[in-house]
C-alpha cells in the first residue's frame, strides 16, 4: 500500500475551529457591549469612562481585541496563501499584516490601561 503525504501548512481543523470560536466570542461581546451602552444613564465621556474603569470590562475588551487580531490573522494568511503565488510577495504581505496586528493590539493595551505613550 502506498502511503500518501499531504502537502501544505497543515492548519486545517484547528484554524477552522479557532475562527469559529473567535467569531462567536466577538459576536457575543458585541451584543453585550451594545446592550450595556443602551443601559447607560447618559451617553457621555464620564459614563463611558466609568464603564471602562472596571478591570472586568477591560479584560473582556482586551480578550475581544486579541480574538479579533487572531481571527484576522488566520483569514488574511489564508487569503495570501491561496491567491498570492510569489513566495517573496506572500512573505512580505504576511509580515505587514503581522506587524500591523501586533501594533493594533499594543495600541489597544495602551488605550485600555492608559499607559503612557
Amino acid at each position: 500500500m502506498v502511503k500518501r503525504f499531504s502537502v501544505g501548512a497543515h492548519y486545517g481543523l484547528k484554524d477552522w475551529l479557532v475562527q469559529r470560536v473567535t467569531a462567536i466570542y466577538m459576536a457575543l461581546f458585541t451584543l453585550v457591549f451594545a446592550v450595556t451602552l443602551f443601559c447607560l444613564p447618559e451617553f457621555s465621556y464620564e459614563a463611558w469612562s466609568g464603564m471602562f474603569s472596571s478591570t472586568f470590562v477591560r479584560f473582556f475588551t482586551f480578550l475581544f481585541v486579541v480574538s479579533l487580531c487572531y481571527h484576522v490573522w488566520i483569514g488574511m494568511r489564508d487569503i495570501w496563501m491561496d491567491y498570492v503565488k510569489p513566495a517573496g510577495v506572500r512573505l512580505a504581505l504576511h509580515l505587514i499584516v503581522l506587524f500591523l496586528l501586533i501594533g493594533y493590539a499594543g495600541w489597544a493595551v495602551q488605550v485600555l490601561w492608559r499607559l503612557p505613550a
